[in-house]
């Protein structure tokens, strides 16, 4: 483990641990505040800013609460299938299983780049299934990600819980993610980043993941990611209450704007 990734989890654990009087800096975004208020939805932003070391945003408190990460574990998830050579790379594709599926695009085999976009469930249930549970629990364990327990069933674990993770550590994941700090070989780090390429500009990169869970009332939504600007990392995420389904729609500009609110977009 490198010395900025242990500074990094550090910075974590201090953050979250409110009673300690340890906390990392933080500093409350009104302009972010503000973007909440309008949209009229009950969540958190967060921004990690890795070259200062700071984490900026909207509603601490909930940014370290841990929700279940629904498909936002994607990201990991495909890391961790890799790493476990279930699949050589991220374009071999992968059998759906056969089985009719809630939306028609997930009935078909495809590959872990065409599966993660559109959150393809019965690919990842597959790919669980392969990695096995002890697996899938020493890597949760390497990688330092949200309370690590996944339970005793392989495949929903990370849609039904127990796997919990909050929004600040979903941000410090990222950062470590983007940076090749994680504990795996870089070009498989590299993998993952390029099938969560969203958009990019001159000097500028978006990598992204949305995620909706049902198990909990209210339902939570997510949109993770980082940004890479003139070769700094920024990685964010933000978490809602999705009270009615429409609320889900508000997670990516409410991300988007924030990071426009920062100068980060």
């Amino acid at each position: 483990m490198t010395k900025k990734r242990v500074k990094r989890i550090i910075a974590t654990v201090c953050l979250m641990a409110a009673t300690t009087g340890l906390a990392a800096e933080w500093t409350d975004s009104r302009d972010v505040e503000a973007l909440f208020s309008d949209a009229g939805v009950s969540g958190t932003f967060v921004l990690y800013d890795v070259a200062e070391n700071r984490f900026v945003g909207f509603d601490q408190a909930r940014a370290e609460t841990r929700y279940i990460p629904a498909s936002t574990f994607k990201v990991p998830h495909t890391l961790i299938g890799l790493a476990e050579g279930v699949v050589n790379d991220v374009d071999q594709v992968l059998p759906y299983g056969g089985e009719p599926q809630r939306f028609s695009s997930w009935e078909r085999d495809m590959s872990l780049r065409d599966a993660l976009p559109i959150s393809n469930v019965p690919i990842y249930k597959g790919l669980a299934s392969e990695i096995t549970l002890n697996r899938m629990a020493e890597n949760l364990a390497l990688m330092n990600y949200g309370n690590g327990e996944i339970g005793a069933v392989v495949d929903d674990f990370w849609l039904v819980g127990p796997l919990t993770v909050s929004a600040v550590e979903q941000a410090v994941f990222l950062a470590d993610l983007a940076q090749n700090e994680l504990p795996y070989p870089a070009n498989l780090q590299e993998q993952v980043r390029d099938i969560t390429l969203i958009e990019q500009g001159d000097d500028w990169a978006l990598h992204a993941k949305t995620g909706w869970t049902n198990a909990p009332d209210p339902n939570i939504g997510w949109w993770i990611g980082w940004v890479v600007k003139q070769g700094r990392v920024y990685s964010f995420a933000v978490n809602i209450d999705i009270v009615d389904a429409s609320d889900a729609e508000k997670r990516i500009p409410l991300g988007r704007e924030s990071l426009i609110a920062l100068g980060v977009l």
